[in-house]
């Protein structure tokens, strides 16, 4: 426990004392500030806005085509750096030599950039704290939507995660995860272009963008959970066999 507490804690470190983690931050609170303040806006302007139209409810569901290009950015960008900067300097054989299970250097390394994306996900907290007095939030919805967004996260991390551990710089590992993702979300499109049928529900199964529309309305689809977690557990899995091969090596 002492090693992946071990891992954890380096891997959260090395994130926020380099610019990365900075980076990713403010870029993202200034996209997400701007997507929310034009959404309250052009609210303000309409009458009789029901419940489920609300500026919350509207940032994570009828924004949920810019959330997930979002995501396609952020999760890359944080999950780049766990194995292939460590493979570039040559740390990786420390790493290897120290007393830490495979097991818990990969899960260590995935907590620490899932906990960074969730630090990163805290200030817009602000916006449901700015809206509490208006009448405009269904608390339920909100949190639904919050845990969308975490599981998201959490699959896309963990295959960023993977992925990284493939690469041996961390713009290979970059591009190799943004082109994974970006497979998720033209293969969810299907959802529109296909006809009734297998493809359609499959398409509508993996879309990013329906699981947000979804979780804004308050509602859980337990196969989007059970993919996800799939996505987390599977990555993960091959990421420990990878990291004992080098071991092994």
């Amino acid at each position: 426990m002492s090693g992946f507490l071990a891992i954890f804690k380096r891997e959260l470190k090395s994130l926020w004392v380099t610019p990365l983690a900075w980076v990713l931050l403010v870029t993202f609170l200034v996209l997400q500030g701007g997507i929310f303040y034009s959404i309250t806006v052009h609210l303000s302007k309409l009458e009789d806005v029901a419940l489920e139209a609300g500026p919350i409810q509207a940032y994570f569901g009828q924004q949920s085509l810019l959330m997930s290009f979002t995501l396609l950015l952020l999760c890359p960008g944080l999950s780049m750096r766990s194995f292939a900067e460590e493979r570039r300097t040559g740390s990786i054989e420390a790493l290897l030599s120290a007393p830490v299970g495979s097991t818990a250097i990969s899960w260590g390394k995935y907590l620490g950039v899932l906990c960074t994306y969730v630090l990163i996900w805290l200030p817009t907290l602000l916006y449901v704290a700015l809206l509490r007095g208006t009448g405009a939030i269904h608390l339920p919805s909100v949190l639904v939507s919050y845990a969308g967004v975490f599981l998201l996260g959490a699959s896309y991390i963990a295959l960023g995660v993977f992925l990284s551990a493939l690469a041996k710089s961390q713009l290979v590992a970059l591009l190799l995860s943004t082109a994974a993702l970006f497979g998720f979300f033209v293969l969810g499109i299907g959802e529109y272009a296909f006809e009734p049928g297998l493809l359609r529900s499959i398409s509508g199964y993996v879309s990013p963008v329906s699981m947000l529309e979804e979780t804004a309305q308050g509602l859980i689809d337990t196969r989007r959970v059970i993919l996800h977690v799939s996505i987390v557990l599977w990555s993960l899995f091959v990421t420990t066999r990878i990291v004992e091969s080098w071991r092994s090596a």
